[in-house]
């Protein structure tokens, strides 16, 4: 839809915000394509930039950072065929992340790296809502420092869980090992397989969901296939199945924001206990009485949804070996399992957990 020319310029200073200076991480230019219909450039923005919110987008407009035709608009301007917008997207400024004393479940750790079993309800890094807490605050506790990024929010992070997804999660202590791995994760070479439990019994045994990821435009904080998103492939094998739930394994090919979420919703089986994309509440309609009070059982000890990063592998960045490594199941999705198997089950392999 847009031709979008991003230019790395990390070397050119900008002017300082509270005496810390910010960096450009891109340039960006978007030419407008024949036949757009005309909508608000804020909007347009926060949808075809990943990096711009729609409130940050307002307050580049308002700065006049960013351009159309080579002259500065207001936020309320509607973009138009063959206009030209030009816009850098800089870095921002380092904030003082505070170093908390969190228990870790560390599964292995070299010099460059350090593998986390991180727990449901962590946040990875601080952002606005979740200034402590979370896993860099803790990390920060145990080890000081952690090689740097281009977002001083997110320092050694390659990769990320969301808050209620457990399991396996790699960050990097030292500048050298980040660039190094961040490639891998960029070329999907990394092994990445997670374990779920789903709603609705799977029309087959395994599968390929290869659909588009982008904002939901209706809600920011969430994502949804679109036709302009971004490639996104998963791959999900039937493990377990039971009356109303299956019990699968997912090897993700891509990783976008909430990619097992968004693809598992759009074929109509979403993450049992997921709140945000339809895995809770909302399918109580099609149970039975008996049913629906069964699964209010369950509710009433899980919270979140069942989503556990279980085996994660890749090439050390440094020594170049192949690393693999493995993590149970935690607590609350080893009972749902164990409750579901007494009602009985067919099972296309043995799976020992």
């Amino acid at each position: 839809m847009i031709g979008n020319t991003n230019i790395p310029n990390p070397e050119t200073d900008k002017p300082e915000i509270d005496g810390k200076p910010r960096k450009v991480l891109r340039k960006i230019e978007i030419r407008i394509p024949l036949g757009k219909e005309p909508e608000r450039l804020d909007i347009f923005l926060a949808r075809q930039v990943g990096e711009l919110t729609r409130s940050r987008a307002q307050m580049m407009i308002n700065e006049g950072a960013i351009t159309i035709n080579g002259s500065t608009v207001k936020t309320s301007h509607k973009v138009r065929p063959d206009e030209l917008i030009k816009l850098e997207v800089l870095s921002r400024p380092p904030l003082d992340l505070e170093a908390e004393d969190i228990p870790l479940d560390i599964v292995w750790e070299d010099k460059w790296l350090v593998v986390i079993n991180k727990p449901a309800g962590m946040v990875v890094h601080p952002a606005c809502g979740n200034r402590s807490g979370t896993l860099v605050n803790a990390l920060l506790h145990h080890y000081g420092e952690l090689a740097k990024t281009d977002d001083p929010e997110r320092p050694g992070v390659v990769h990320r869980l969301d808050k209620e997804t457990s399991g396996l999660l790699v960050v990097c202590k030292r500048d050298p090992a980040l660039s190094r791995l961040a490639d891998q994760f960029r070329k999907h070479t990394v092994k990445r397989e997670y374990r779920a439990i789903t709603w609705w019994q799977m029309p087959k045994w395994e599968g390929l969901i290869d659909k588009p990821i982008g904002r939901d435009p209706r809600d920011r904080r969430k994502y949804t296939i679109r036709s302009d998103g971004k490639p996104a492939r998963t791959h999900w094998e039937l493990l377990e199945k039971y009356e109303y739930l299956n019990y699968i394994s997912i090897r993700l090919e891509t990783g976008r924001t909430h990619q097992i979420r968004v693809h598992t919703l759009s074929e109509e089986h979403p993450i049992f206990g997921d709140p945000d994309y339809s895995g809770r509440n909302r399918q109580l309609g099609r149970l039975t009485s008996g049913q629906r009070r069964k699964v209010a059982g369950y509710f009433e000890k899980i919270t979140r949804q069942m989503l556990h990063a279980k085996t994660l592998g890749f090439k050390h960045p440094i020594t170049r070996r192949d690393v693999y490594f493995e993590s149970e199941l935690p607590e609350d999705f080893a009972w749902l399992l164990s409750e579901l198997r007494k009602d009985g089950v067919m099972r296309k392999r043995l799976v020992v957990e």
